[in-house]
């Protein structure tokens, strides 16, 4: 039974981080307008995150600006002061995003249920999204959609960015070669990769003729990680990590032939534009967290890692385990990185030069 059998007239969203759970909540929300286009729908986001939502069209953000502490809260609240949602999708379980339920105002307000839901969730949502047989991120966020009265969920990604954005881009990219982005950092330190096995595979994909380009947001840690790859590389890259807004980034990722990245923002962004995308994993279980559309090219050894921290098999985990040791990252084996990136050239005909 779904909530809804016509168009409701109005919709909160609320995910309020991190890039990467935004890309895959953007899926769902345009699932939403598909159906419904004359819905209107609010989106209550983190401040960093709203710069991706210029990307998509037909919604209203509101962005929640957590390092105001409780001002935050009231200014969010005073912004919606008047409004009632037929429905709120709250989309994160947090607890900060949970108490900024309370002053929204929706008839439903939905959450996850038990299996997924986290930090006291349902005691702030009256309508409990029963969770998908699939352990993945995303599905779980499409499972609210099929709730309210969506038939069809499957991902579909619509996101756009300005000319100048693009040509910000194509300043970089080479029209007669291949283009390989890395993004080497992720916004945790202990979810990065080796300098030196990048290093490998930067030195394969030029030999085979490829334009490397490093890219990333102007966080220290990943500013200094490019860094010291650029200074262990005798090959000429590209480093604009740090030199681009979200959107450059995106028309970057957009028009780039192939991304290589560890579970960060980028990953989700690269898969939300089709693009083929090697994601490195060893904390998280990549059927969970892994870029939805190119699962099959993630180099993992999670399942590794986590079986010799816990002496347990993965059937016998929960499927939201973590791998705690710091240096799981240092497993994962170059030559596995470069064979993924044979795969994935030759599987999306990427081994010859551009005409």
């Amino acid at each position: 039974m779904t909530l809804f059998k016509s168009a409701p007239k109005s919709l909160c969203v609320l995910r309020l981080s991190a890039i990467g759970d935004v890309c895959n909540t953007i899926a769902v929300v345009q699932s939403i307008q598909q159906q419904w286009p004359e819905t209107q729908i609010t989106w209550v986001t983190g401040k960093i995150e709203a710069q991706l939502l210029k990307s998509i069209s037909g919604i209203e953000v509101i962005v929640f600006d957590k390092s105001r502490g409780w001002k935050a809260y009231t200014h969010l609240w005073k912004q919606l002061k008047g409004q009632r949602f037929d429905a709120l999708l709250h989309m994160q379980y947090a607890i900060r995003a949970s108490v900024a339920t309370l002053g929204i105002k929706a008839r439903y307000k939905l959450g996850f249920d038990n299996v997924r839901s986290q930090d006291f969730q349902t005691f702030f949502t009256n309508v409990k999204v029963p969770s998908p047989d699939s352990m993945h991120v995303l599905d779980g966020l499409r499972a609210f959609a099929s709730e309210l009265g969506v038939q069809n969920t499957s991902p579909v990604w619509n996101l756009q960015y300005l000319k100048s954005d693009l040509d910000w881009a194509n300043n970089y990219l080479q029209a007669k070669k291949r283009n390989l982005v890395i993004v080497p950092a992720a916004s945790k330190d202990y979810k990065n990769w080796t300098v030196s096995g990048y290093a490998k595979v930067v030195e394969h994909a030029y030999r085979n003729g490829w334009n490397i380009l490093l890219a990333g947001s102007p966080a220290k840690n990943e500013v200094e990680l490019a860094e010291r790859l650029e200074d262990a590389l005798s090959i000429p890259v590209t480093n604009l990590v740090g030199k681009s807004s979200l959107l450059q980034l995106l028309a970057l990722l957009d028009k780039t032939d192939l991304v290589i990245a560890p579970d960060t923002g980028p990953t989700h962004m690269a898969n939300a534009m089709n693009t083929p995308v090697i994601g490195l994993y060893a904390h998280h279980n990549p059927e969970r967290t892994g870029p939805y559309q190119f699962r099959e090219y993630v180099v993992s050894v999670y399942a590794e890692a986590i079986q010799k921290e816990t002496n347990c098999s993965l059937d016998e985990l929960s499927w939201r385990s973590r791998v705690k040791d710091k240096d799981a990252m240092q497993q994962i084996a170059a030559d596995d990185v470069i064979a993924m990136f044979d795969k994935i050239t030759q599987d999306f005909n990427l081994t010859n030069v551009k005409n």
